[in-house]
């Protein structure tokens, strides 16, 4: 598990001070990309060798707002990894209170920027994610 802990600004909210829904998929994101950085795999150095990681699937689940100026705990667990495919889940916490605000799960590949198709990452390349994740799958 990786956590990732931030603050809600004012611009990510509505004229309630409820976040937009949209912004939990920016969270995860954020999530995403420290997570496979704690692991080693930096997605510029990806993409500069022409390997991008988009998200294949998605589902998320809304259970309470969060709102202006909340302190918010995204937890992120690679269930599933190998040289194509990672799945992620996510559950988001405001921190303070412990409140689950929503749980999340994407699935995404490696695949060519330039032709989409499917790439396979050497094992040497993951072998540090799949041990830091090692307890996610578990």
């Amino acid at each position: 598990m990786y956590t990732l802990k931030r603050r809600v600004p004012f611009y990510e909210t509505d004229g309630m001070k409820v976040v937009h829904h949209a912004n939990y998929l920016r969270w995860m994101e954020e999530a995403r990309i420290e997570y496979l950085r704690a692991g080693g795999i930096l997605l510029n150095d990806l993409m500069d060798n022409g390997i991008v990681f988009p998200i294949l699937d998605l589902q998320i689940k809304y259970i309470k707002s969060a709102y202006n100026d909340d302190l918010i705990r995204i937890d992120i667990y690679l269930r599933k990894i190998d040289r194509v495919k990672m799945i992620f889940e996510y559950k988001i916490y405001n921190d303070i209170t412990d409140e689950l605000l929503s749980e999340a799960r994407t699935v995404g590949a490696n695949s060519s920027i330039e032709t989409g198709k499917l790439i396979r990452l050497s094992e040497a390349k993951i072998q540090k994610l799949k041990e830091i994740s090692k307890g996610d799958r578990e």
